[in-house]
């Protein structure tokens, strides 16, 4: 049972997000993800600048003056969200923990499909998938996913790419929008991240916080890793210590970019203390640019 504070929490989220995704980029989201072809809709009397390629010639004769058929983007897209709830998705030094990073993308990415009457599923997942919300459509629906996200507790905290993706190839079978809402932490998911970007049409949201970019010098400090609970004692007035923090950085964002660019697979990083549209309306954009 959800206690009154978390619910009045919950709620001011789904408004806020229902609101964004209202106000701000709901033509840009139906432009950057167009539906599977183009279904006929009527009949109508030619007008100038009209396509001469969709003048229906039988009409036409039985009326003596052109007539177009008239055609509408057929819809109703599947959206899938991936949103990783390991432990590392607890951190977060800013404003916002990076889970209710995720929640808020991942509310208004299920917004904007709603509106242009796609249906919006969601797999939550850690080390493995650990619940699958099958896609529907409706506003109480999101109610129910962001409600989901925030109350939902992983029964493991490390994190496996490669399993939710193979979960997805297995049981996603019909061509579907999906995003991965994720901070990306892991390696070795190069096979079933291309099986999947080449059987549906995949893009990457990652979710940072700045505290993760570099280590600050901040002299004998301890460590937790909330995915494994392992404690470090580090000295970061080490150097050495925090030039290879930052080449392990450096070497796994090569690695991710490399995969997605190869993969054809659009990217957008969010961070904690950063802003959210800006970033998103970019990546809708290049998508538009890039179809």
């Amino acid at each position: 049972m959800l206690s009154e504070e978390a619910l009045k929490k919950i709620q001011k989220f789904h408004f806020k997000t229902r609101r964004q995704a209202h106000d701000l980029f709901s033509g840009q989201y139906q432009s950057a993800f167009k539906g599977q072809g183009m279904e006929f809709s009527e009949v109508r009397e030619y007008q100038p600048g009209d396509d001469v390629r969709n003048i229906d010639w039988n009409v036409s004769a039985r009326f003596a003056r052109p007539f177009v058929k008239v055609f509408h983007e057929e819809r109703e897209l599947t959206v899938i969200l991936l949103l990783d709830l390991s432990g590392s998705q607890l951190f977060g030094t800013r404003q916002k923990f990076k889970r209710e990073l995720t929640a808020e993308v991942a509310g208004m990415l299920a917004f904007l499909a709603i509106r242009t009457n796609d249906k919006v599923g969601a797999i939550l997942f850690s080390s493995q998938v650990e619940k699958f919300i099958p896609p529907q459509k409706g506003a109480s629906h999101v109610w129910r996913l962001i409600k989901e996200i925030f109350t939902y507790e992983p029964k493991v905290k490390t994190t496996n790419l490669d399993a939710v993706f193979n979960y997805v190839n297995r049981v996603v079978k019909r061509h579907a929008i999906i995003f991965l809402i994720s901070d990306c932490c892991d390696t070795n998911f190069d096979k079933s991240f291309r099986l999947t970007a080449k059987k549906h049409d995949l893009t990457v949201i990652r979710i940072l916080d700045p505290a993760e970019d570099e280590l600050p010098d901040l002299g004998i400090i301890t460590l937790r890793d909330p995915e494994t609970e392992q404690v470090a004692v580090v000295n970061t007035h080490n150097k050495k210590l925090r030039q290879a923090w930052q080449l392990k950085r450096n070497e796994h964002y090569t690695y991710l970019t490399g995969l997605f660019r190869k993969a054809g697979v659009n990217m957008a990083d969010l961070y904690t203390n950063g802003p959210i549209v800006e970033p998103l309306a970019r990546l809708f954009s290049q998508r538009e640019k890039r179809k």
